[in-house]
């Protein structure tokens, strides 16, 4: 599995945003970053129940993501079409308006080292990625219990900061100043 220090791999893939129109071949782009962070999250698969909770979760942060110059964006290996009739079935989830990768084929995701053996579909994997396109921190989580929005923010938070964040540290939190011996 790819890990803090690693460059996240250049990829274009499917993806599917929105629900005025059905998915018609829009791609995204792995490669830019115009100086921007990317929160990648991966979900196992849709029409699920855990998997919602995340998406809604992260979507209700996705302007305080944004506000830290980083760019939400989600996946699954569930197609485009699959990720629109989702959408369109659950006004929740339409309203999480970020870019949802369709990584059916598993391009990414393998490459990532997420693919669970024997389910065929990624494990709950969050990615904080740098401007320079480095992974800057990982969780992965089984096929069962749900991910925290709001950790992710948390550590962004600290890693943006550029400075020694001690545990539980939230953003306007004295950071840790080591005395120079």
């Amino acid at each position: 599995m790819l890990t803090v220090g690693d460059k996240i791999p250049n990829f274009i893939l499917p993806v599917q945003q929105g629900t005025s129109a059905l998915p018609n071949g829009e791609t995204i782009d792995t490669t830019p970053t115009s100086g921007r962070w990317k929160i990648l999250f991966y979900w196992p698969k849709d029409f699920t129940f855990v998997c919602p909770t995340e998406i809604v979760g992260y979507g209700e942060l996705k302007n305080d993501f944004a506000d830290r110059d980083a760019d939400l964006i989600g996946a699954s290996t569930d197609t485009a079409h699959v990720h629109f009739a989702w959408r369109k079935s659950d006004e929740q989830l339409a309203q999480a308006d970020f870019p949802w990768i369709a990584d059916n084929n598993k391009v990414l995701a393998n490459a990532l080292g997420i693919v669970h053996p024997e389910e065929g579909v990624a494990y709950r994997a969050t990615f904080i990625i740098d401007p320079d396109n480095v992974i800057q921190h990982v969780t992965v989580n089984g096929l069962n219990v749900g991910r925290n929005p709001a950790e992710t923010l948390r550590i962004l938070d600290g890693l943006q900061t550029d400075e020694l964040c001690p545990c539980n540290w939230k953003e306007g939190e004295e950071v840790l100043k080591p005395v120079a011996a």
